[in-house]
Formats: structure tokens, C-alpha cells, sequence
């Protein structure tokens, strides 16, 4: 009798053990950010779309293939949707057409704004070097 009663409590050990293991490792998480990015709030409150995060930055029309306008304007592409940028302008970060300029290559910065009927509105954009 003390026997079973010594397995019966063993085996009820050895469950709320392996419960409470599986418990806490789902529940682990890494605090560690990748350097390359920040994390996303996006949160669409009436059509409207929250964006703080790293996302690439380029000439809509020479590096992005935006056509439903002319000449070279400043685009941001979040989660694989390319939109052109209010708030600020391609002339501000530099020559668009020298080797690193927008017109030239796709470039990465730190975002800050909403997606509004289809456009981005910056409220900050920190270009990374």
C-alpha cells in the first residue's frame, strides 16, 4: 500500500514537473533585437496604418517600378507594399542620382508615421548609413 501511494505521488511529481517546463519554455522569449531591425507596431485603426520599423527606402520610379507617376519620388516598401512619402522628399537626403543615392540604390532607415490612403506619412525617417 505505501508503495503505490510512494508511485501514485512520484508520477504526480514527475507530471507537474514536466508541466511546469513546458509551461515556462513557451513563455520564453529573447529580449535581444536584431540590429537590422526595430520592432513593428503596425495597428490599422479606420484604413490607417501605425509604422515605427526599419523598412527599405528607395526612388519609387527607378528602383521600386512605381508608374502611376512621373519623375524620381521618394518611396518607402513595408512588408513587400511600396508607397510614395509625404513629410519628407527625395532632394532632402542627398543626390539622388550619385552612387548610394536613392535613384541609384535601395537604402534602409528607421521610419516613424501612418499609412494613409496609400501613401506614407513621415513623421520621422533616420536614414542609415
Amino acid at each position: 500500500m505505501f508503495i503505490m501511494f510512494v508511485n501514485l505521488n512520484m508520477e504526480k511529481l514527475i507530471l507537474l514537473l514536466v508541466l511546469t517546463f513546458i509551461g515556462c519554455s513557451s513563455k520564453m522569449t529573447s529580449n535581444v533585437e536584431s540590429p537590422e531591425m526595430v520592432k513593428s507596431t503596425d495597428r490599422v485603426i479606420d484604413n490607417t496604418i501605425s509604422i515605427h520599423q526599419v523598412v527599405e527606402v528607395a526612388c519609387g520610379q527607378c528602383q521600386f517600378g512605381i508608374t502611376e507617376k512621373l519623375g524620381c519620388d521618394l518611396a518607402v516598401r513595408i512588408e513587400g507594399n511600396t508607397y510614395f512619402v509625404d513629410g519628407t522628399n527625395i532632394h532632402e537626403h542627398g543626390d539622388a542620382h550619385a552612387e548610394d543615392g536613392f535613384c541609384e540604390a535601395i537604402r534602409r532607415a528607421n521610419v516613424k508615421g501612418k499609412v494613409v490612403d496609400g501613401r506614407f506619412k513621415s513623421e520621422s525617417f533616420d536614414l542609415i548609413k
